[in-house]
């Protein structure tokens, strides 16, 4: 199938239900400045007189701020988490004004490595390394921006929910409930350890070439990508957010249909993860990929702010923390200990019971909806 050298939303594309905020210039915690910044959202609901009826909603790795809708022109996948939002829904629009913006460095409206420079060319390898507090920097931009003074509450699992905990850290008079789901207070050396060898997966494309590809794209869509790096790191990355006993249980050692692994052929879990490399490189790019796991790598709640201990006991909103009861990524030992510095009543994270490992979180959704309605109940 002939693909395109990157899956980003590129300028010119149907925009979807996407809109746009230019935001200028992100000062950068390590790294400088970032320019002319754009940062890419959707909008569910209507903002009340007193503007504090608003829900911030924070997606994943590669996720982006098509939280719920169909697939349409702009939008190749459907919504991340359909009916959470919505009238009716555990986020009632009736109620509720929703904004879920694509994080800075992504690849589906907001500014990254595919988006053009001031001088025009995508800012491939130039892109600057972000850490997960810049991102948080550039979604408070888009709130000033938006005329949001104050969230009833953010919400977001994973790499989303690292971003909730710098917002309550960061801004933490901007913020009156938060949920980080799925989540640690720090990057550990086992995540880091995972995360690096999908970006060494990446870089080692030959098609990649520091990012040079974007570069050639620039002229020809269908210029050559990075798309066996890309689709190793998926894989990798797919393997850890399922879980062990949902690949025992669902696929076994059974080869792929008439395939046979001792032939050149393949398993069935084999051709699982073959799927989902694929799928990924149709929807997203590289060197966001590149750029938004080292931002995960980069995150450590208590860096220079005394340790995790001290940053987390600074926090004012009411808290929901949650994990997935058979998630090896995000052990729910993780959550537990967020729960304790957060001082959350009893010290224990709520329980996601799914066999589906980390990407419980999206797929148990009446669990997750009943969470998310109490703690806005806390925060109306």
């Amino acid at each position: 199938m002939n693909r395109p050298a990157t899956g980003a939303w590129r300028d010119g594309d149907p925009p979807g239900r996407r809109r746009f905020v230019d935001i200028g210039c992100v000062k950068l915690e390590r790294n400088g400045e970032l320019p002319d910044v754009t940062i890419a959202y959707e909008t569910w609901g209507q903002l009340n007189a007193l503007g504090d009826n608003a829900v911030l909603v924070l997606h994943a790795l590669t996720g982006d701020s098509h939280v719920v809708g169909p697939v349409e022109p702009g939008h190749p996948t459907p919504g991340w988490w359909d009916g959470l939002i919505g009238p009716g829904c555990p986020i009632d629009t009736d109620r509720w004004f929703v904004v879920a913006p694509n994080v800075l460095g992504g690849c589906q409206g907001s500014t990254g490595p595919a988006s053009p420079a001031p001088d025009g060319r995508p800012w491939a390898s130039r892109f600057p390394a972000i850490t997960v507090r810049d991102q948080v920097t550039a979604e408070v931009a888009l709130a000033d921006h938006l005329g949001i003074d104050s969230w009833a509450a953010a919400i977001g699992g994973s790499m989303g929910a690292m971003r909730v905990l710098e917002w309550a850290v960061m801004a933490p008079g901007r913020v009156r409930g938060i949920a980080p789901i799925a989540v640690s207070a720090t990057a550990t050396p086992d995540q880091i350890a995972l995360q690096s060898i999908q970006i060494h997966a990446i870089r080692n494309d030959p098609n990649y070439r520091d990012g040079g590809y974007l570069d050639d794209a620039h002229l020809d869509p269908y210029a050559p990508g990075p798309h066996n790096g890309l689709a190793l790191a998926r894989r990798l990355a797919h393997w850890s957010y399922r879980s062990r006993e949902e690949f025992s249980l669902r696929f076994g050692r059974d080869p792929q249909g008439e395939e046979d692994p001792f032939s050149g052929g393949r398993f069935a879990v084999e051709s699982y993860l073959d799927h989902h490399g694929e799928k990924l490189t149709h929807r997203f790019d590289a060197a966001s990929y590149v750029v938004l796991t080292g931002a995960m790598n980069s995150h450590d709640i208590g860096r220079d702010r005394g340790g995790v201990r001290a940053a987390l006991s600074e926090v004012e909103a009411a808290v929901l923390v949650a994990g997935v009861d058979s998630d090896r990524l995000y052990p729910l030992e993780e959550q537990h200990a967020l729960a304790h510095h957060l001082r959350v009543p009893g010290e224990r994270a709520e329980l996601i019971r799914s066999p589906y490992g980390h990407d419980g979180f999206l797929i148990e959704l009446p669990q997750v909806g009943r969470l998310i309605e109490r703690l806005l109940d806390r925060t109306a």
